[in-house]
């Protein structure tokens, strides 16, 4: 006998009521509860605060670009020291080299031959998982990136509108 999903059977009505009383009674941070003519398993209100908090301390804060470019300057030229990330950005990396290392997205990977053998900094398996790769040949390559720049919508180009793009910018 098949049933109307808008007028639950009897035998629906008492697995929702044992269920409900589950969550009540084994002190489950859920409770089931009728609402709109349907039922959801809501969180129960007094923990409310600590999935908050708990989401919030999950949630990874963004970098800033100048943290952004340090990163990609070590993804793409690791190992490397300080002193050559701050040549190449022309400014002191300190600071950002030290918040990457916190949020675990770099981490010094051996010392150099130079003068005080200074730390090189590589990324992170970390550094993978945020970006969702599996090793770094996975990042883009430079000729990609640079028309990807050029581009104001590379993932929606098709071929022709790109070869168009192309013998503009050429005159052919």
């Amino acid at each position: 006998m098949a049933s109307n999903i808008d007028e639950p059977s009897e035998n629906v009505d008492m697995a929702l009521a044992e269920l409900r009383d589950h969550y009540e009674q084994d002190g489950h941070g859920v409770e089931l509860l009728e609402v709109a003519g349907g039922w959801q398993i809501l969180t129960r209100p007094e923990y409310t605060e600590a999935i908050e908090r708990a989401q919030l301390a999950a949630r990874p804060q963004r970098l800033s670009a100048a943290a952004l470019e340090t990163l990609a300057i070590i993804a793409y030229r690791q190992p490397l020291g300080r002193a050559e990330i701050e040549e190449i950005r022309g400014v002191n990396a300190g600071a950002i080299l030290k918040s990457l290392h916190e949020r675990g997205l770099i981490d010094v990977t051996g010392r150099g031959e130079g003068m005080g053998r200074p730390l090189l900094y590589g990324t992170t398996p970390t550094f993978l998982e945020q970006l969702a790769l599996r090793h770094l040949e996975e990042l883009p390559r430079a000729d990609e990136l640079a028309i990807a720049l050029r581009s104001p919508r590379p993932a929606l180009q098709n071929g022709s509108e790109q070869q168009q793009e192309e013998t503009q910018q050429t005159g052919a």
